[in-house]
């Protein structure tokens, strides 16, 4: 899939110095009060110090970031973009796929699975049960990926059937069938439990069908978000060549 809006050229790298950080995280001060050449709030090992010579006028680049420098956790392409813009970019081309997530015990995984939900363009993440999940892994990603709540796996379902999308649960139980034997529906929910006790009863209840990863080794399972990672570049795989920008 290709990007709708591109850049103009004048934000060629040549325009742009590259620095590099040593830290990420995902709390501190706003964006706002830092001075040049101080690291963003969402600090990788990748980024561009201030904007070299005449700033662009495009409203997609967002001005403070042109002045102090652009060191978030986001592709080249849109450096210096405001985090609005650069959701509305992601809109425009989301792939139809929805990402659940189980979250009776403030399961540690999820943030590794919006992260990778974001990496793969899901168009939402449903979090089903507590509201409150640890965010540290998602290295600040839910802020440019659309997240609903659900209280209970019944909320969901009514959300599935009214938005006519089928639940496809992922665990290795009884009557699974492996991922890559059959296309997995390109409309859909990928509904994932947590690490240990995996889906609930009522989740694998609810579901239209119940797929599991093959795995060749001694144990009986995978980390969650490993799985959701798995299950998720799978959909990329069939799917994202097929649909248009």
């Amino acid at each position: 899939m290709h990007c709708t809006a591109c850049p103009p050229e004048e934000s060629e790298p040549g325009n742009r110095s590259r620095v590099n950080s040593v830290n990420e995280t995902t709390t501190g001060p706003d964006d706002r009060d830092r001075g040049p050449g101080e690291p963003t709030l969402e600090w990788t090992t990748h980024g561009f110090g201030p904007w070299a010579g005449e700033h662009p006028t495009d409203p997609r680049y967002d001005p403070e970031l042109l002045k102090n420098g652009d060191t978030r956790n986001v592709i080249d392409r849109f450096r210096y973009w405001s985090m609005e813009a650069i959701v509305a970019d992601l809109d425009s081309h989301r792939h139809p796929f929805h990402v659940a997530i189980e979250n009776w015990q403030h399961d540690m995984n999820i943030g590794s699975i919006v992260r990778s939900a974001n990496a793969f363009l899901a168009r939402e993440v449903h979090i089903v049960g507590r509201r409150r999940w640890n965010k540290r892994g998602a290295m600040v990603t839910d802020r440019y990926q659309h997240v609903r709540y659900h209280e209970t796996i019944a909320d969901l379902v009514k959300f599935a059937r009214e938005s006519d999308l089928p639940i496809v649960a992922i665990d290795n139980v009884e009557g699974s069938r492996p991922v890559d034997a059959a296309p997995l529906p390109l409309a859909c929910i990928l509904l994932f439990g947590q690490e240990g006790p995996g889906l609930s009863a009522e989740a694998l209840a609810a579901a239209d069908e119940t797929i599991e990863i093959t795995q060749y080794g001694s144990t009986r399972s995978i980390n969650a978000s490993a799985a959701a990672a798995v299950v998720m570049h799978e959909w990329v795989r069939v799917h994202a060549g097929t649909i248009g920008p």
